[in-house]
């Protein structure tokens, strides 16, 4: 598989802009995992921030460039910024990709749908992630998506706190890639 060189400043400037927005620091702040830490990220106000969106759906269509991804999705709330940015990147790129979400609990009127959007009923995709912990909260994605019958090469995040997400995401058969690590932000 053939990636697309990063750009650099890109990088550069979603790094700043993650630090100056998300990055939270503080004594004993309880994570979504149940750890607590000495700092937070609180990606949504990135995600959900023009220029940050663009930034982060430039970075992941580089991570998917020569690839044949056939959709990219993620667990509500945190991936549907990711995704939306993401496919919109994709299509300006002349690459258009599909995209999907995972609910944690299927809708109880409707459809009745747990995946919303444009899953394929086969097909290789990849899962986005805006900050990895554990990889435990992930896992309800990829375990949905792989029993709609869907192979999943790949999950991408944002920024991986490396706190043991690779070795559960290895033990589930599925390999994981940050665009950044918490060493990017000195914590």
């Amino acid at each position: 598989m053939v990636r697309a060189m990063t750009n650099p400043a890109i990088r550069d400037r979603l790094r700043a802009i993650i630090a100056a927005k998300a990055l939270i620091k503080g004594d004993g702040i309880r994570l979504a995992s149940g750890a607590t830490s000495s700092f937070y990220l609180d990606m949504r106000v990135v995600s959900l921030d023009a220029e940050g969106a663009t930034l982060i759906g430039e970075l992941m269509m580089d991570r998917l460039a020569g690839s044949n991804t056939q959709a990219i999705g993620g667990l509500e709330t945190g991936a549907i910024a990711l995704v939306a940015a993401t496919i919109q990147a994709g299509f300006r790129r002349g690459q258009p990709v599909a995209g999907f979400y995972v609910r944690k609990k299927a809708k109880e009127h409707g459809t009745g749908k747990l995946i919303e959007g444009n899953l394929p009923k086969t097909g290789k995709v990849v899962l986005l992630e805006d900050v990895m912990t554990s990889g435990e909260s992930v896992i309800k994605a990829l375990d949905a998506v792989r029993e709609a019958g869907c192979l999943v090469e790949r999950i991408i995040t944002v920024v991986d706190r490396q706190a043991g997400a690779t070795g559960t995401l290895a033990r589930h058969g599925v390999a994981l890639e940050a665009l950044f690590t918490r060493a990017d932000f000195g914590v």
